[in-house]
């Protein structure tokens, strides 16, 4: 099973320097039934993209909770055995966890497939959606604007070769 797991570059450079992402459990995303029934479509590619987006909105909340991480998303892309990625079935159609998983070990950086970035012209507004994301919550509709104007920026994609690069 694919899951997308949702970090900030300082969490990445741990990560590396570690060679294991964890101890566990660590809350990812993947396509889940309630996933599927929200998108509404059975195209895979499709699914795991908005598995991926589900992601990097939870990376925008841990780089709006680290001060001193670049305004950058960061989604790390791993394969775990089925079963090893657990739903929560209490929340399971609660529309701000769709997707969400839990990966009770930790996992080893030999299990991931790519590493997902923000570019850095995307700096600008991942800090600007951060600044927001309270108002946003709370129901402001600019605030809103503002931060779902962060999936405008393309999560670049990294072969793991490539860490030591985007943590440099």
């Amino acid at each position: 099973m694919r899951v997308y797991v949702p970090l900030t570059l300082p969490r990445l450079a741990e990560a590396y320097k570690a060679g294991e992402l964890g101890p566990g459990p660590l809350t990812a995303y993947a396509v889940t039934p309630a996933l599927r029934e929200w998108y509404v479509s059975d195209d895979i590619e499709e699914l795991e993209y908005a598995a991926l987006n589900r992601a990097a909105l939870a990376s925008l909340r841990l780089v709006a909770g680290d001060p001193a991480a670049a305004r950058r998303r960061v989604v790390l892309a791993a394969d775990v055995p089925d079963g090893a990625a657990v739903m929560d079935p209490d929340r399971g159609l609660d529309q701000r966890v769709l997707g969400e998983v839990r990966v009770e070990g930790g996992l080893r950086l030999g299990k991931v497939a790519a590493v997902h970035v923000d570019a850095g012209d995307a700096e600008g507004d991942v800090a600007a959606a951060v600044g927001v994301l309270g108002a946003a919550d709370q129901g402001d509709d600019d605030a809103r604007f503002v931060v779902d104007g962060v999936e405008d920026h393309e999560l670049l994609w990294f072969a793991t070769q490539e860490i030591p690069g985007l943590i440099g």
